[in-house]
């Protein structure tokens, strides 16, 4: 029997023939994902996100400011590339994406760092955050050259954020030997 029935063997019997069995529904729903509209100069969602963790006490508009100003910094110091510095932008933050992270996991007294993927809408957050504390990390003239020199570091696999990257991969291969304790 299940637990949902309530009352008398009986009445749960007539239940269980009336096919009126409970759901195992949870108890909240589950939030909507938020739509995130795109940018106005590149119609990117990508783009939009990044603005938004990038931005302090809700000014956007000084957030978008620093973001194309950056670009077009980048712009500047790679005139060669072939890319354009949307392209660039986009590879460094793919060069800064973490693929597995650790977790702390408590089995009986000791606690292990049990590494495990991480979702894919994780990652890009993940991604973003970083480049962004460590462009605010650095030493620098205007945000907006913190940001493109740490676009182009990133681009170029060096800098802090992409040195974060490596250091969470390096910490889930160490503890792959926990990896049987995942959740």
């Amino acid at each position: 029997m299940s637990k949902c029935f309530r009352g008398s063997v009986e009445e749960n019997k007539i239940a269980a023939s009336n096919k009126t069995l409970c759901s195992n529904k949870m108890r909240k729903a589950k939030p909507k994902k938020r739509v995130v509209l795109p940018d106005p100069v590149f119609g990117d969602q990508k783009v939009s996100k990044f603005v938004n963790h990038l931005m302090y006490d809700g000014k956007k508009n000084t957030s978008y400011h620093i973001f194309y100003t950056a670009l077009e910094t980048v712009k500047a110091k790679l005139p060669n590339e072939e890319k354009t510095p949307l392209e660039i932008w986009k590879k460094a933050l793919d060069n800064v994406t973490p693929q597995v992270e650790v977790k702390s996991r408590r089995i009986g007294g000791a606690t292990f760092q049990v590494p495990t993927e991480i979702r894919p809408d994780r990652k890009e957050s993940i991604s973003m955050k970083n480049l962004i504390a460590f462009a605010r990390k650095r030493g620098g003239k205007s945000m907006a050259d913190k940001l493109a020199a740490e676009i182009i570091d990133a681009f170029n696999e060096q800098g802090g954020a992409f040195k974060r990257k490596e250091d969470m991969h390096r910490m889930a291969e160490a503890n792959r030997a926990f990896a049987h304790f995942r959740f």
